[in-house]
């Protein structure tokens, strides 16, 4: 699968309307794509336990979407074979009083990936360039001693700080991939109903969806103002197609693999020292009675 189709790249402006939510490459049939992801699952699993190994670099995985778009289930089942130890998934909700008193990255600095894992971020930073963004209000809870009213500059200062943060990951050995799952209003819709028509799914809606819904085109602004902006080749954004999930799972998977593959982790070498070492202890377990 060719995945630039769905990269944004850096200094481009993002038209969402050239991304079809309900692309599906060459696959036309759940059976091949899900043997294929079943292939990325293993192979993620792989790479991961080397990053691990050799505990030098990290990889921070963002997702980012409107409800109902499948951020959990996708990360459910890309993720199905990683070794929990070398990955650690953060949901970012409203922020708490605790993070309301610190700067919009503190929350999510606190929660980066040490070297050797990768961290999952469902949602992230961005929220604050999205949903804040939507909902201007909400910057009165940050207490800044400015605001978009008095700085026409607040959003790209945004944005440029969350580059610069991103950068500054990079550099530091933490490999960045965004991805934004890309579904239509059409589908979000038949997805909010399944949820009413299943109680077992009953607790994954509430009315305060809708009214957000009732704010799509905003979000898709916002969502275009900031992808935008802030995809570089430190920390590209993917546009993934989303209106069918068995087709976005392994899309995101088969970005995962080539970024993984790219950071070329390898196994720590063993010095002639250690292999001594190694070789008196094979000695004196095989001499135990």
């Amino acid at each position: 699968m060719k995945t630039d189709k769905f990269l944004v790249n850096e200094g481009t402006k993002l038209n969402l309307k050239k991304h079809a939510t309900d692309f599906t490459a060459d696959y036309t049939d759940k059976k091949k794509a899900a043997e294929d992801l079943q292939k990325n699952v293993e192979k993620i699993r792989e790479l991961q336990e080397i990053l691990f190994a050799e505990g030098a670099q990290s990889l921070l995985i963002v997702f980012q979407a409107m409800d109902a778009a499948g951020k959990d289930s996708t990360i459910e089942h890309v993720f199905s074979g990683v070794n929990p130890q070398g990955c650690h998934v953060v949901g970012f909700k409203q922020p708490s009083a605790e993070e309301l008193a610190h700067d919009f990255l503190w929350r999510c600095q606190k929660a980066l990936p040490e070297r050797g894992k990768i961290g999952i971020f469902n949602r992230s930073h961005y929220e604050e360039v999205l949903v804040v963004k939507v909902h201007p209000e909400y910057l009165g809870a940050q207490r800044l001693p400015t605001s978009p009213d008095k700085d026409k500059k607040f959003w790209s200062k945004r944005y440029e700080q969350i580059r610069d943060w991103e950068s500054m990951l990079a550099a530091n050995g933490t490999q960045i991939i965004k991805f934004f799952l890309n579904v239509s209003r059409e589908e979000q819709k038949e997805r909010f109903i399944a949820r009413i028509d299943e109680p077992a799914k009953n607790w994954k809606f509430s009315m305060g969806d809708v009214k957000e819904r009732a704010l799509w085109d905003d979000y898709m602004k916002a969502y275009t103002d900031a992808i935008s902006a802030t995809s570089t080749k430190d920390a590209s954004w993917y546009v993934i197609p989303a209106d069918k999930k068995w087709f976005m799972r392994l899309a995101v998977s088969e970005i995962i693999v080539e970024k993984l593959k790219a950071m070329k982790p390898a196994f720590p070498t063993v010095s002639e020292e250690h292999k001594a070492e190694l070789a008196e202890a094979k000695k004196a377990l095989e001499a135990e009675a």
